[in-house]
């Protein structure tokens, strides 16, 4: 009879812990050959549970500590065999050819050279795959209840399955209502000769209760009604294990908590019921942090938030940041800029899941496209309409000044003044012959010069988001799910000229896990990451647009390889004048390489004109790879892209039109997308 609940414990424990080594006056080193046990999840539970791998460097021992060493992994990694189901498998390691167990070993081991290393070898035989044949509920449980449990006769018997099976059978009865319910360790009876398990579950249901007394401990400067009024779970409601954990989530949500936990008494009240607590802990009520990016197209920015959390008991929040643009220069711009921003959020405004925020901020670039010089401010009311939908709406309000250049529009030479042109490259003038012929074509000396325009924008920003990848902070690594946005912003523009416009925008993302489509490689350490946007500006024309409205490609959000903003229409001398419609993809695979590093592959496309045809017109293309370092916050990420079909730069008529650099570098936190 065997418990395999204690069976998978051990080989954790084995796996993660870190016994003090034998030490020898001489350190014997050693390298270790392990060889497959056939599957990616077996494979690398067997690396992560083998001391001799784990401690090799980080522990070292002597000649004989190696061999007590090896003979301790025989019977770790035995365990780990059969908590996957391989109950006949066997663990053969041998240190230099030699057997464990071979009288010579030693002899062998303490007379080779001082320092040269010991050639570990380590063979599988998993046997045959044992399988379920009955599994038993030994109690009176509700129906649907046992329903949860998941488990069905010819199943391998993989112990950490079982194991996820009592805790559904346990989960269930709790959310049913019975708070004190127990499920003990499954108990399995092995059948050698027909490689089977018969496995079975003690259960005791208790009594159904409802929820008594809600405690809240460890509140601050925390309300505790607006806390209370908060929650997802209320004193008379039928007691529900997944419901506490959706409320302590909900909680823990709000930002202002660094810990919430739920303790249930472990008996009724007089009146029946269960009390709860929860159990709080507030996070500083002040937080700074640093940020930093490189490019080299946009150059580097480093910038500091300041957050002032729980203003006044409800969680609501301010922030303040400042971020320095474009230092060290990049191909993209002309000089230093700015980004200032202050950030006021109110949650549950006028309902719950709904917050209020208000911002203001002020920018400063040079770009090579238009400098710019604008302030901000705007009021937005998000709604999150389920846990994976939500929506915005506000109204916002620009000021600013914009410098681009501007080219005139051909005339005909009647009554004009000789000093106009026949022809221009590149927004150079070839001075008309003497005299001018009547109605010859004909353009202004100054064919494109660099005007100041001021405007004035309303906006009327609405977007709709969806989220199916369990993250809330786009910094984390996504392996599965869709992030979605789809945003719609008519806008007035009071300027140079005036007019109304609709900005429309798109954007998806998607994430597959590979070892779902049967690769082995692990989960979630081998991602093909998809992406696609769009963009239109409707109602307008391209230079009816503001500059900063109009639609770039470029840099590493759309098109990596290309400068920012290089992809589109143009000037006569190169400098971009941006589109009124873009559409882009990427595809990128990610691979996860030990503990913290990365690396990817991806293909950028796309595309900035005056219509939405993904398939005509000017399509280009980067390409690169790039290394990830992964910490809690998101992975650090550095690639390097090339553009494919690369424009070179040309001259002509003395005016130099710039093309397209040779590569770029992308250094920030959290993958491109």
């Amino acid at each position: 009879m065997n418990s395999l609940r204690g069976a998978l414990a051990l080989a954790l424990a084995v796996a993660l812990a870190a016994p003090t080594a034998v030490h020898a006056a001489d350190p014997q080193p050693y390298k270790v050959e392990m060889g497959s046990a056939g599957e990616g999840t077996l494979n690398s539970t067997l690396k992560a549970t083998s001391e001799l791998q784990s401690l090799r460097t980080t522990a070292p021992v002597g000649p004989y500590g190696l061999i007590g060493r090896a003979r301790a992994d025989v019977d770790r990694l035995k365990t780990v065999l059969e908590s996957f189901g391989f109950y006949q498998g066997s663990v053969l390691i041998t240190i230099d050819g030699l057997a464990l167990d071979d009288s010579g070993l030693g002899e062998e081991l303490t007379s080779r050279p001082k320092g040269s290393d010991a050639r570990v070898k380590i063979t599988f035989a998993t046997g045959p795959l044992y399988h379920l044949r009955n599994v038993v509920i030994d109690g009176e449980v509700p129906q649907t209840a046992a329903n949860a449990l998941g488990l069905t006769a010819g199943a391998p018997a993989v112990a950490s399955d079982v194991l996820a099976g009592g805790d559904r059978l346990l989960t269930a009865l709790q959310d049913q209502g019975y708070a004190f319910a127990k499920v003990d360790l499954p108990v399995a009876r092995e059948d050698p000769a027909n490689r089977v398990l018969d496995v079975s579950f003690h259960a005791v249901t208790g009594a159904r209760v409802m929820i008594g007394e809600i405690r809240l401990r460890g509140l601050a400067r925390m309300r505790e009604a607006y806390v209370r009024k908060r929650l997802l779970v209320h004193t008379g409601e039928q007691y529900g294990a997944t419901k506490l954990e959706a409320a302590r989530k909900d909680l823990l949500g709000l930002g202002v908590f660094s810990t919430v936990t739920v303790r249930v008494a472990t008996a009724p009240d007089s009146d029946g019921r269960v009390p709860i607590t929860f159990q709080v802990r507030e996070r500083p009520l002040h937080a700074v942090a640093v940020n930093a990016a490189y490019s080299s197209d946009l150059g580097g920015s480093t910038g500091v938030n300041w957050s002032y959390r729980d203003i006044s008991g409800r969680a609501d929040t301010l922030t303040l940041s400042a971020t320095a643009l474009n230092l060290g220069g990049g191909t993209a711009t002309n000089g230093i800029g700015y980004d200032m921003n202050g950030k006021y959020v109110l949650p549950d405004f006028g309902r719950r899941d709904q917050s209020l925020q208000v911002a203001l901020s002020a920018l400063k670039q040079s770009l090579v496209a238009y400098d710019q010089t604008a302030v901000t401010a705007g009021v937005t009311l998000n709604r999150k309409l389920s846990s994976i939908w939500s929506i915005s709406a506000g109204v916002t309000v620009e000021e600013e000044h914009i410098v681009q250049q501007e080219c005139a529009a051909p005339m005909t030479s009647d009554s004009l003044p000789q000093e106009y042109c026949v022809s221009s490259s590149a927004g150079v003038c070839v001075p008309a012959p003497e005299p001018l012929p009547p109605g010859q074509t004909v353009l202004p000396p100054d064919l494109c010069t660099f005007q100041n325009f001021h405007y004035t924008l309303l906006g009327l920003p609405l977007t709709v988001l969806l989220n199916t990848t369990g993250l809330d902070s786009p910094l984390e690594d996504a392996r599965k799910g869709v992030r979605l946005s789809v945003g719609v912003t008519p806008t007035l523009s009071i300027g140079r000229p005036n007019t109304r416009f609709f900005i429309t925008q798109a954007s998806a993302s998607t994430y597959f896990d590979l070892e779902n489509l049967g690769l082995h490689t692990g989960p979630g350490r081998s991602v093909l990451a998809l992406r696609a946007l769009g963009g239109l500006a409707g109602a307008a024309t391209e230079f009816s647009l503001p500059p900063d409205q109009r639609f770039y490609a470029g840099g590493s959000g759309t098109i990596r390889g290309f400068r920012y903003q290089s992809v589109g229409p143009e000037f006569p001398d190169g400098n971009p004048i941006g589109g009124t419609a873009i559409n882009a993809g990427t595809i990128e695979y990610r691979q996860r390489i030990g503990t913290n590093f990365g690396t990817a592959v991806f293909v950028d496309g796309g595309k900035v004109s005056k219509n939405l045809d993904p398939f005509n017109g000017s399509l280009r293309f980067g390409t690169g790879v790039g290394v990830r370092y992964y910490t809690p916050i998101g992975p650090i990420r550095l690639d390097l892209a090339v553009p494919i079909a690369r424009r070179h730069t040309t001259t002509m008529d003395g005016v130099t039109v710039q093309g397209d650099d040779a590569f770029e570098i992308y250094i920030g936190l959290g993958q491109a997308f």
